[in-house]
């Protein structure tokens, strides 16, 4: 049983790095101000999900939550490919809150990298937020 676990977690550790290097990429092709934007809504995302019973399956339906990981970081990249800016904002932030709770205190060695990339993105998205201050506001206004 311990060898199907393992290649369960390797099968979905290499998922979620194949999604987290598309995620990584159109957040980084987005605007400074939109990046400090979408901090805040992963922020509000991950504080929904641990709220929930099942973090790690926050936006799967009730009746899956069995499955050995949920659907959220599936609907969450369908819709961060969206040509919709704010659908997919919406959806790059449930990625990254799915995510973060399912990598979050694995025992599996596969996982962790994948926790450590999230764990940086996270980071530059809260110091884009952070930079991202009422004051150049006013002057990128200001500006215009």
């Amino acid at each position: 049983m311990r060898i199907v676990t393992r290649l369960i977690a390797m099968n979905r550790a290499r998922q979620l790095a194949r999604q987290f290097r598309e995620i990584d990429r159109s957040v980084h092709a987005l605007p400074k101000r939109t990046r400090a934007r979408l901090g805040t809504m992963a922020l509000r995302e991950i504080g929904q999900a641990s709220r929930s019973e099942f973090p790690h399956l926050y936006g799967t339906a009730p009746e899956e939550r069995y499955l050995p990981w949920g659907q959220g970081t599936d609907i969450g990249f369908a819709r961060a490919r969206s040509d919709n800016p704010e659908i997919a904002m919406r959806g790059i932030a449930l990625w990254l809150a799915v995510a973060y709770h399912e990598t979050k205190d694995t025992p599996h060695a596969n996982l962790r990298p994948q926790h450590r990339d999230l764990m940086r993105l996270l980071r530059e998205l809260k110091e884009a937020h952070r930079t991202d201050s009422p004051q150049s506001w006013m002057q990128a206004t200001a500006a215009a």
